[in-house]
C-alpha cells in the first residue's frame, strides 16, 4: 500500500521533513508525495533516491506527485564516512553574490577571486553551499560557474538553496550544483569541522 503526503502549499524544508519522519517512522514500500513547486520536486526526489527509492515523478495541474519505490540500500548524501577521520571538512556558506560593503563591481569581483582561490584548501574544501542572493553565482551567465563546475569536478559538493533559486526565479538557470534544502544545509553544518561565511 502506497503512503500519500499532501505537501502542498509548504516551504522548504517542509516537504523533506515531512518525508523523513515518515520514512524514519514506517518506512513504507512506497510513498506518494504531492508537492507544488518544483524546488520541493527536487529536494524530495534527491531525499527518497538517498533512501534507496526508486522514484517518478508525474506533472499535474497543481504541482507534481513524487512516488517513491523501495528498492535497495539507504545512502544517505551526508554520511559521516565520507571522509576518512584525517580529513579536516571545511564547509564555506555562501550568502551573496559580492565580497564586502563598498563597490559593487569591485566586491562582485573580490568573490569570483575568492572562489577561484578556495582550490588551494584542498581536500579540505568539503561543500560550498549557496543561499540567498549567493545562489546567483550557480546560474547562467555568472563568471563563477566555470569556477565552480572546476570544483565540483574535483570532488568538492556544491549545494543551491532550492527556496532561494525559486525567490529569484532563476531554478531554470542553475548550471551547476545540487539543489538542496535547509535540511541538507543544518545537517552538512553539523557535520563540518568549520564553516566559513561569506
Amino acid at each position: 500500500m502506497t503512503r500519500e503526503l499532501n505537501c502542498r502549499g509548504q516551504a522548504c524544508p517542509a516537504p523533506v521533513l515531512q518525508v523523513r519522519d515518515v520514512l524514519d517512522r514506517e518506512r513504507p514500500a512506497a510513498i506518494s508525495v504531492l508537492v507544488d513547486n518544483k524546488a520541493a520536486r527536487e529536494n524530495v526526489c534527491r531525499f527518497l533516491e538517498h533512501r534507496g527509492y526508486q522514484v517518478e515523478v508525474e506533472c499535474r495541474g497543481d504541482g507534481f506527485r513524487v512516488t517513491g519505490s523501495a528498492s535497495g540500500e539507504e545512502c544517505e548524501i551526508m554520511a559521516t564516512s565520507e571522509f576518512p577521520g584525517t580529513v579536516r571538512r571545511i564547509m564555506v556558506m555562501v550568502a551573496t553574490d559580492r565580497m564586502g560593503h563598498g563597490d559593487d563591481s569591485l566586491g562582485q569581483s573580490l568573490l569570483v577571486n575568492f572562489l577561484k582561490t578556495l582550490k588551494e584548501m584542498g581536500p579540505e574544501l568539503w561543500r560550498l553551499v549557496f543561499v540567498n542572493g549567493g545562489v546567483t553565482l550557480t546560474t547562467e551567465g555568472s563568471a563563477a560557474v566555470p569556477i565552480l563546475k572546476e570544483l565540483a569536478e574535483a570532488g568538492t559538493g556544491i549545494l543551491v538553496c532550492g527556496t532561494c533559486l525559486n525567490h529569484f526565479h532563476l531554478l531554470e538557470k542553475k548550471q551547476v550544483g545540487e539543489t538542496t534544502n535547509m535540511l541538507d544545509i543544518v545537517t552538512a553544518m553539523q557535520l563540518a569541522d568549520s564553516v566559513i561565511n561569506v
